[in-house]
């Protein structure tokens, strides 16, 4: 089959979903860069449908015609997933416009919404009616439920709630071939059959594009604390986590490990920020407990917590917040160690989860194996030491470029850490996915057999390869 022309194209999608929500050109180009700007694609036009309807005939249209398309949400990917390559033959579908919350369902605890509805706007949605949705992600602004579905997303408060695949109770999607997936359900108890909606979760729009879902809601605490505390190592961490399990129970929420490099860099990105420590640690965790109860009772619970791990010589120092503001600053530091990196340059990206009580191990082993390779690396280590997941980041030498650095370290240090990871009977891949940038790497962790049934998986919804193409599954051999 001949593709048909560019012209082509854009008219027959401007025919089902208006002139202004067919963009090409010049106009494509916002959606043709990820937000590191590290993968730079081409698109044929970008469409932004409505509806579903309108998702479903430009899917119809495409899979007819033999053009791929690649499913965007808020194009926040770190790896590449959600743009297209430099070929100038596919079709973007930003889901943007379809950001309608559509249910709040109290009483069941749910949530029902389109897959352009931004994090934020969701969790804002569930506590208009008193109730939380727990996903918390430092890009909640801009990132989408779709997306979020899409990669499987993690975020600060998986220890307590878990991840997306934990939060959704049922999924409306697009298949390659424009048939709709009807899924939306919102029961908590349904064995008729096998479970496909997780199909679409974590498959990075390669098996469907998700255009609605329901999710779960939980109880809005009445209050929290937050505790910015020094430790005197990762296994120390480790340590002070069981203990914090073991005072607090259910009530331990999140649990965030921060380097001192983290910490130095995000403070001289934030100016003005101090920390929330006097002198210099090496490590340090972000605790944060949420209940039902009062806030003096959590806030007895956090220090029996502390004195705890001082008697036992796991804390060196503490800071608990005194007040909300308090609470948002420590927070802040946290959440924008992301952002402190990309405007920096330089950071390679290491998103792997270790079974935790290996986790300090690797740590010491990984950070020797990258300072090995270039001594003067900043050990930009951070992330959700509760569940496993470290951020492990190497950056780039304050006196190297971004470019210089990448390019004399990146393989190594990126297959070094992995490869440690995995070791260790881990993942490289925690919560970011895989897209292109981790995609060949699977056949050096993943079994013939594993690769095989994914590819028969993709093979039986996307028998022409043209949904979201090249990116998770490396090429069969």
């Amino acid at each position: 089959m001949t593709t048909p022309a560019s012209p082509t194209i854009v008219v027959a999608l401007t025919a089902i979903v208006g002139e202004r929500a067919c963009l090409s050109g010049a106009d494509t180009d916002a959606f043709t860069t990820d937000y590191r700007r590290l993968y730079l694609g081409k698109a044929v036009a970008v469409v932004l449908p409505a509806s579903t309807d309108e998702l479903s005939r430009v899917m119809a249209w495409c899979y007819t015609h033999g053009v791929p398309v690649v499913p965007q949400g808020g194009n926040t990917s770190l790896m590449g997933g959600s743009v297209p390559d430099d070929s100038g033959t596919a079709v973007v579908v930003s889901l943007k416009r379809m950001n309608q919350v559509v249910e709040v369902d109290a009483v069941n605890d749910t949530l029902t919404v389109q897959a352009g509805v931004t994090l934020s706007a969701a969790r804002s949605a569930a506590e208009a009616a008193g109730r939380l949705f727990p996903l918390r992600i430092g890009s909640e602004g801009s990132c989408q439920i779709g997306g979020n579905l899409s990669t499987n997303a993690g975020g600060t408060a998986v220890l307590r709630y878990g991840n997306m695949r934990d939060l959704v109770l049922g999924v409306e999607a697009v298949l390659p071939d424009g048939r709709v997936y009807s899924g939306l359900r919102a029961l908590r108890k349904d064995n008729t059959g096998y479970d496909l909606k997780q199909l679409f979760v974590g498959s990075e729009g390669t098996l469907g594009i998700i255009t609605a879902a329901v999710l779960k809601l939980m109880p809005l605490p009445r209050s929290s604390s937050v505790a910015f505390v020094a430790v005197a190592s990762p296994a120390a961490a480790v340590a002070l986590l069981g203990e914090a399990k073991r005072t607090a129970g259910q009530a331990v929420t999140a649990f965030e490990l921060v380097s001192r490099p983290a910490l130095d860099l995000v403070l001289a990105y934030l100016g003005g920020e101090k920390s929330p420590l006097a002198g210099s640690h090496d490590w340090m965790v972000l605790i944060e407990l949420t209940a039902g109860t009062d806030a003096d009772s959590l806030d007895q619970t956090m220090v029996q917590l502390l004195e705890a791990g001082l008697e036992a010589g796991l804390v060196l120092d503490a800071a608990v917040a005194a007040s909300g503001t308090d609470a948002l600053a420590f927070w802040r530091i946290r959440e924008e160690i992301s952002d402190a990196q990309t405007r920096t340059g330089g950071s390679i990206k290491c998103d792997v989860s270790v079974p935790l009580s290996r986790i300090a191990g690797f740590i010491e082993e990984a950070t020797a194996a990258v300072l090995a390779l270039e001594p003067r690396t900043r050990m930009v280590v951070y992330g959700h030491m509760g569940d496993g997941n470290v951020h492990f980041n190497p950056l780039r030498p304050a006196d190297t470029s971004a470019a210089d650095y990448m390019a004399a370290c990146y393989t190594q240090v990126s297959h070094a850490v992995d490869a440690l990871a995995h070791a260790a009977g881990g993942s490289i891949s925690a919560e970011h996915g895989i897209g292109v940038a981790k995609r060949d790497d699977l056949t050096l962790y993943k079994s013939p057999v594993e690769l095989e049934l994914m590819w028969q998986v993709k093979k039986a919804l996307d028998p022409k390869n043209l949904l979201n193409p090249a990116k998770v599954l490396p090429a069969p051999h």
